[in-house]
């Protein structure tokens, strides 16, 4: 149960953190708010074929993969199991991460071909 909860609570965390308001920061001189606010819209539903589920499920694979090699070289199974749970986990957020990440840059690449300044 310690090892679930473990893998558990760092994703439940990890998803809260990919809710947050991703609003890119641009220069509205002589913007149109309400065109802006719909090509945003609509780079963000681009944005949303980002593949964040494949990406955290492959960290964590790796993670665990990697993690269990670890302990198997050293002889010790416990150790093994604890490293393999340790490696899903740091996979998992490496995975959340890397799919923030390109989610934000497909917004921010999608209005810059529209022609707004993206600032960040």
């Amino acid at each position: 149960m310690a090892r679930i909860s473990l893998i558990l609570i760092p994703l439940i965390f990890l998803i809260g953190c990919a809710a947050t308001d991703d609003r890119p920061i641009v220069d509205m001189q002589g913007v149109n708010i309400a065109q802006y606010n719909i090509d945003l819209s609509e780079c963000r539903a681009y944005a949303d074929e980002v593949e964040a589920g494949r990406k955290i499920a492959r960290g964590t694979i790796g993670g665990a993969v990697v993690g269990g090699v670890v302990g198997a070289v050293i002889g010790d199974s416990d150790i093994a199991q604890r490293t393999a749970g340790a490696g899903a986990v740091l996979g998992a957020s490496e995975g959340a991460g890397s799919a923030i990440h390109e989610r934000r840059r497909v917004v921010h690449n999608c209005l810059r071909g529209r022609g707004y300044r993206v600032l960040n």
